[in-house]
């Protein structure tokens, strides 16, 4: 087959693309990635095909908007900066990329793919990295500061997604959207986070049952693999962190992941904390004007680490609450503090709590009165923390859940395979 993956995102939306890329053409196909310019290179070094979706310089116009990780305003910023100017071009991918071998599996930002399902027949799949994506009127998770579980009534839920889709999201998106469709001849769409985001042929959900249960309102063609995880394993080790690994007790990893430019609260918190409890100390960001000029002994910053090589010769994990490094610290049973901005990050620092593998604490709250230390002192001294992780590490099959993605896929292209 001929399969496009598209995807829109930080590195934490691509890793899991490239993994899936590298297993199918690894089973004989011809794979082709589509995402932002800045990837180019990463996505050619591992031998697939790449086609630009996005210039490098709107990526970085999107990282340095002081929005992006705002609570209500990221999501808007999102939209204007990378999903709406994004339905035209990659509509226009698929159309020069379509043939009659030809599978589309794009990820959950990416509109166009699903305007193509329906004007040029290309059989799709919708990728969902995270649950907090796939709505439900049983149990959505958390929503910001908002728990959406099975304790508020379905009643209120239906209404604050109603608000949510009438007053933000809709009215950000359909306006260019549906002038779209209409050229194509398309009627108009609506809900467009509620039913439209996801494929009618087949939805894919990269992470486990155990991790988010599947809701019976989800839609009836989701299957759930398990978490998907893809890194620079192979990218050689930064200078100093094998001796800085080496040189002491197990550190703490201290990231706010790679898309964020203004943590600088977020890491003078952590050194403090870490500083506090005498914790060495590993900060990882490729935007260092975020850390504190003078770092205390036992602490040293980098620039990137492969998580799946680090992670295992760490005590503890301090982050922002992303899917994939989640999932990487679930694998390397590391205690996980979450510190959350917006988007899924909440919900998935929820979920961390609820398995038993960490703490969550708010942005706000965290560089107040000495609440990072006591939430990462509590992470670090807590057995049932240390011994959850241990129980969970083995469950994560990340081998498995590519051999699963890749045979759903394989049968989009098949005879009989899903239909609309």
């Amino acid at each position: 087959m001929k399969v496009l993956l598209p995807t829109i995102g930080s590195s934490g939306d691509v890793h899991p693309v490239l993994g899936l890329a590298l297993a199918l053409k690894a089973r004989g196909h011809a794979v082709t990635v589509a995402t932002n310019e800045v990837f180019a290179e990463q996505v050619r070094s591992n031998g697939l095909e790449f086609i630009a979706l996005g210039t490098a310089d709107e990526a970085e116009r999107m990282a340095r908007d002081p929005d992006l990780w705002h609570p209500t305003r990221g999501l808007p910023c999102i939209i204007r900066g990378a999903i709406v100017p994004n339905i035209r071009r990659l509509h226009a991918i698929i159309a020069g990329h379509r043939g009659p071998s030809s599978v589309v599996a794009a990820s959950t930002l990416c509109l166009g793919a699903r305007v193509a399902e329906e004007s040029l027949g290309v059989p799709t799949a919708t990728l969902h990295l995270q649950p907090s994506v796939m709505r439900s009127m049983v149990d959505s998770g958390r929503l910001g500061s908002v728990d959406m579980g099975p304790g508020m009534p379905r009643a209120l839920k239906r209404a604050l997604f109603w608000v949510a889709d009438k007053a933000l999201l809709d009215r950000l998106i359909c306006p260019e959207l549906n002038a779209f469709r209409a050229e194509l001849g398309l009627a108009p769409a609506s809900r467009v986070f509620g039913d439209y985001l996801h494929s009618p042929r087949l939805v894919l959900g990269l992470f486990p049952a155990w991790y988010a249960p599947p809701q019976p309102d989800w839609p009836a063609n989701t299957h759930l693999t398990g978490f998907v995880l893809h890194d620079e394993a192979s990218r050689p080790l930064p200078a100093g962190a094998e001796e800085f690994l080496g040189d002491g007790p197990a550190p703490v990893l201290v990231t706010p992941g790679s898309a964020a430019t203004d943590r600088g609260a977020f890491f003078r918190a952590s050194v403090a904390a870490c500083a506090c409890l005498g914790a060495r100390a590993m900060l990882v960001t490729n935007h260092p004007e975020q850390l504190p000029r003078d770092l205390p002994m036992g602490i040293q910053a980098f620039a990137y680490v492969p998580f799946s090589r680090v992670l295992p010769r760490c005590c503890a994990i301090v982050y922002h609450g992303g899917i994939g490094t989640l999932a990487q610290a679930v694998r390397s049973a590391v205690p996980q503090l979450v510190v959350p901005n917006t988007f899924d990050q909440p919900d998935n620092g929820r979920r961390v709590e609820r398995l038993g593998v960490g703490a969550m604490v708010g942005a706000r709250a965290y560089g107040r009165g000495g609440r990072a230390a006591r939430a990462l002192g509590g992470v670090l001294g807590s057995a049932s923390v240390r011994a959850r992780c241990r129980e969970l590490a083995p469950r994560v099959d990340s081998a498995g859940a590519v051999a699963r993605a890749c045979e759903l896929i394989e049968g989009l292209g098949l005879p009989g395979g899903p239909a609309p």
